[in-house]
């Protein structure tokens, strides 16, 4: 499977674990930043959403403090459906519910608790063994999530 990855400064040494731990079972590319210089997330966002929009990932990993920020940013792409993740049991759940495409990881933990490379593999990991395609009540909320962004969104898919 072909993923894209990215994290902002506060992520970029987990970002190196974990894309070791992803590669092992999977094509990673790599999108940045690659320094643990200050940066701006969204532009890191932005370079994952676009891989997955235009196919050339099938997914999206992005890392920051929390997650939120990186999660806000790649939303903002059409045909992105992206989500925090803080277990094993969301990861499923946004892969199963949400028809997610972009997960986003925290590096700096949940409620204070660290996070490891480790950790968060097997929580990718979860994200893509979900179930899709996404079915039932959920399709349906999907779809209205698709029509909301060909709404207001110019250039929607």
């Amino acid at each position: 499977m072909k993923l894209a990855i990215g994290s902002d400064h506060a992520a970029f040494e987990l970002k190196r674990e974990l894309t070791a731990l992803l590669r092992r079972d999977h094509d990673v590319e790599d999108v940045g930043c690659y320094a643990a210089e200050r940066c701006d997330y969204p532009d890191f966002a932005e370079r994952v959403a676009l891989a997955v929009r235009t196919g050339r990932a099938t997914y999206g990993v992005l890392l920051c403090g929390t997650g939120i920020g990186m999660s806000i940013a790649a939303n903002k792409v059409p045909g992105i459906r992206a989500g925090v993740v803080y277990g094993e049991e969301t990861a499923r759940l946004i892969a199963e519910h949400n028809d997610a495409n972009v997960i986003c990881l925290p590096a700096r933990g949940v409620n204070g608790a660290p996070v490891s490379a480790g950790l968060l593999h097997r929580w990718v990991s979860v994200f893509l063994a979900a179930e899709r395609p996404v079915s039932g009540r959920h399709r349906q909320r999907v779809e209205k999530i698709r029509m909301l962004e060909r709404t207001y969104c110019a250039g929607g898919s």
